[in-house]
């Protein structure tokens, strides 16, 4: 496996791997990176469909990319998907998953369009008192020593960030800024979360930072993630004659181990409270998805929270089975036993009447109904203790959503401190009390909240123990790479497996992951798109840096005399310079 970019590679079509036609895959899971790799064995190792084996433990596909109509509750959805222009194995993908809705395009034909006429952005990012614009105003608002942490720790040496939280290389200037308060809602990142990922991620997304503040740098589908990815790629899969088994809980891969060769000899199942076996040979190929951001996650409803389960689950004691094998398989406890530091709740409210939309689309300042982009992303509240931030995506969000019903989402960061106006924390509400929370905070007077919370909507909360997890201090080799050392007929895939540069908590790693591993595993001769390379682009980085000033130049800021000194000497040398014109072009000076 080898990365590349540019057109050659990307319009190329591989030639058929060497003995694919005597090879099987088992895949474990059936999320979006078990579906991926599915896929890329299909179109790019031409494996035949019906020897790509998907074994799920649970009775529908999808894992956390999810969207449900509960006959009984109503709409559900754990979490959405924010998406941009580079993520690039995605869009390799979904260029060749069709459309369920347009007859001759494909998935990525139709998001494209869909978002070049209705381009997403924000215009209220952040609300105080109840409901009023708290004038972030697109600005930062970094000081000049929370901005120089930030270029610190851009610079910083990966192995420099081992085990370090946040909060070991950013003071409290940084924590006050609106930089912060965009970051963490829109990410989900935490004090104590790794100061490595928040590196990867600012360097990840450095081309996108002007478009923080109002997230004009999102793209999003048209519905729910499962409507809009999982099912196509279901029936493209289908239609190849894949073959999927649901209620199947796979509980140990065993390995034999010879010198620096190992083999994945046998999987261990559990289906109907029977245990069953797998033998494998080296031609049987296995892609684990280890760990899970949802598992355990429970769901609620109107009148009844949701259960805080922090038991391990069947993802974590799977990859722990597998790590004790061996250390490349990486280290699961240091991901899976602190759900203090690794859950969020979130919520989803449905509208049943006209009295709510109103307030939203106050806040919105778009007509929810129109069926193009209402809030533009997370509308955050500044003041809320949960850190409340809620969203509407384009409406309906469901297929079979009734046209005068609006489907919101909702999730507080914080779920162990008491609300503003429910004094309960998040976790012990039920889905009216986490409404009424919500209401009060969109400024709905407080006399008419409880009766608009029972009577004008529905909402299921949804905790979720590890869905951070991922974000957990870690060190070299807590993830395992995607295919271990030695290994040659296994490999992990999903937000736990370890490859270079790009970040977790995103669709794209869990299809780079994917692809990487079939890649390797078929010696698919062609380049996997590398991860998009802005932070190497000095046109890039002048610009976030200017944005990030908020539009101040470098003359401007309150430089220490020998810098002054410095700078005066550096601008004279590349005055009438394309240098100097660059710097210009860029507000830099």
């Amino acid at each position: 496996m080898y990365y590349s970019n540019g057109n050659y590679e990307a319009f190329a079509r591989p030639e058929k791997p060497v003995d694919v036609d005597k090879k099987s895959a088992y895949l474990v899971g059936a999320g979006l990176g078990s579906l991926a790799a599915a896929c890329f064995l299909v179109r790019d190792g031409q494996m035949k469909g019906e020897r790509v084996h998907i074994l799920e433990e649970l009775s529908l596909p999808g894992g956390a990319c999810d969207g449900i109509h509960d006959s009984d509750k109503g709409f559900i959805i754990r979490g959405g998907r924010e998406m941009e222009d580079h993520f690039e194995c995605l869009w390799d993908l979904f260029r060749s998953i069709p459309s369920l809705e347009i007859e001759g395009v494909s998935v990525l034909d139709e998001f494209y369009w869909l978002n070049k006429k209705d381009p997403n952005f924000s215009l209220m990012r952040a609300t105080v008192n109840r409901g009023e614009d708290a004038h972030t105003d697109g600005k930062f608002a970094l000081s000049e020593k929370a901005s120089l942490e930030i270029v610190k720790l851009f610079f910083t040496r990966n192995e420099d960030l081992y085990d370090k939280k946040i909060t070991d290389v950013f003071t409290e200037d940084f924590f006050a800024s609106n930089f912060w308060l965009y970051w963490r809602t829109m990410f989900a990142f935490e004090d104590w979360h790794s100061a490595l990922e928040m590196k990867l991620y600012i360097q990840r997304f450095i081309h996108h930072i002007g478009g923080l503040p109002d997230f004009s740098a999102l793209k999003f589908t048209k519905y729910n993630q499962y409507e809009s990815l999982i099912l196509p790629m279901m029936k493209y899969l289908q239609s190849h004659g894949v073959h999927f088994q649901y209620d199947m809980t796979v509980t140990n891969v065993v390995f034999d181990i010879q010198g620096n060769k190992k083999v994945a000899k046998q999987m261990v199942c559990r289906r109907a409270g029977k245990e069953e076996y797998i033998d494998l040979t080296e031609d049987d190929l296995v892609f684990v998805t280890n760990g899970s951001c949802t598992e355990n996650s429970a769901s609620g409803d109107h009148h009844r929270a949701a259960e805080f389960n922090r038991s391990s689950g069947g993802c974590w004691e799977l990859w722990r089975n597998i790590a004790k094998q061996d250390p490349s398989f990486g280290r699961p406890d240091k991901f899976c036993t602190n759900t203090e530091a690794t859950n969020w709740e979130s919520a989803t409210v449905t509208t049943l009447d006209d009295r709510i939309p109103p307030y939203i689309e106050k806040i919105c300042k778009r007509d929810p109904f129109s069926g193009k982009v209402v809030t533009g992303g997370i509308v955050s509240v500044k003041d809320s203790k949960w850190l409340m931030s809620y969203t509407l995506n384009r409406q309906p969000h469901f297929k079979e959503q009734p046209k005068d019903q609006l489907v919101v989402w909702v999730y507080g960061l914080f779920t162990d401190v008491p609300g503003d106006y429910v004094k309960k924390p998040m976790r012990e509400c039920t889905g009216e009390e986490i409404t009424m929370e919500w209401l009060y905070h969109l400024g709905v007077p407080e006399h008419e909240i409880a009766d608009m919370a029972a009577n004008s909507a529905r909402c299921i909360p949804t905790m979720m123990p590890y869905i951070t997890s991922f974000f957990m201090p870690r060190t070299a080799g807590d993830r395992p790479k995607v295919v271990p050392d030695g290994c040659v007929n296994f490999a992990f895939i999903g937000q736990f497996a370890d490859t270079v540069r790009d970040t977790v908590f995103t669709t794209e790693y869990s299809v780079r992951t994917a692809m990487e591993a079939v890649y390797t595993l078929l010696n698919v001769d062609r380049g996997v798109p590398e991860v998009f390379g802005s932070c190497y682009d000095v046109r890039v980085l002048l610009d976030s840096t200017s944005k990030m000033m908020d539009g101040k130049k470098l003359t401007d800021l309150k430089l220490p005399l020998i810098m002054n000194l410095i700078e005066k000497q550096a601008l004279k040398k590349v005055s009438g310079t394309v240098i100097e014109d660059l710097l210009k072009r860029y507000n830099i000076i």
